[in-house]
């Protein structure tokens, strides 16, 4: 499981969001918060079905790239309560869909669910965390998003928050457990 964890936090890149230059890109097209495994789940077995199809029309009317930005830190608390940081960790930042929605809801529920339509990973962004867990993600259209991420160390579930950023606007959020 940790290596599938590493992999799809490492694979979460895709274009159209742009991130601080110290901070390297994964290539586009790995899974996003639709394809993060629920805790102990395996990537390959027990998914769920997805019920909701790609919505093409839902996802027609939403930009790909914008001047909004979100910023903020992942960090979780170990068993002895030390803040441990999710360094080197990918963020995913995707738009409140009812596609994202139910793979939101299916994950938080701590399972697996199947892998993501193509489409929908062209409007996903992400980002890349520093040694202290904080990330910036720019260039993001207006609109909702459920930001996701996971502190790799730890092994457990992603975290994962909903926001709104209006144009021009820099948002911060925290991504904590």
């Amino acid at each position: 499981m940790m290596r599938w964890s590493m992999v799809a936090m490492l694979a979460l890149a895709l274009t159209g969001c742009q991130i601080a230059p110290q901070w390297p890109t994964t290539p586009p097209g790995g899974p996003t918060v639709e394809d993060l495994p629920g805790p102990d789940q395996p990537r390959q077995d027990g998914r769920v079905p997805r019920q909701v199809s790609f919505p093409e029309r839902e996802y027609a009317v939403l930009e790909k790239t914008g001047n909004a930005s979100i910023r903020g830190r992942l960090y979780q608390r170990d068993a002895a309560g030390q803040v441990v940081s999710g360094a080197g960790e990918t963020i995913s930042i995707a738009p409140v869909t009812t596609y994202s929605a139910e793979a939101a809801e299916v994950v938080l529920s701590g399972r697996s669910i199947a892998p993501a339509d193509p489409r929908a990973r062209e409007y996903t962004h992400y980002a890349r965390t520093d040694a202290n867990g904080y990330f910036v993600a720019s260039g993001l259209p207006a609109g909702d998003y459920y930001v996701a991420g996971r502190v790799g160390a730890l092994g457990g579930p992603p975290i994962i928050h909903q926001v709104s950023v209006r144009r021009g606007q820099t948002i911060s959020v925290t991504l904590k457990r």
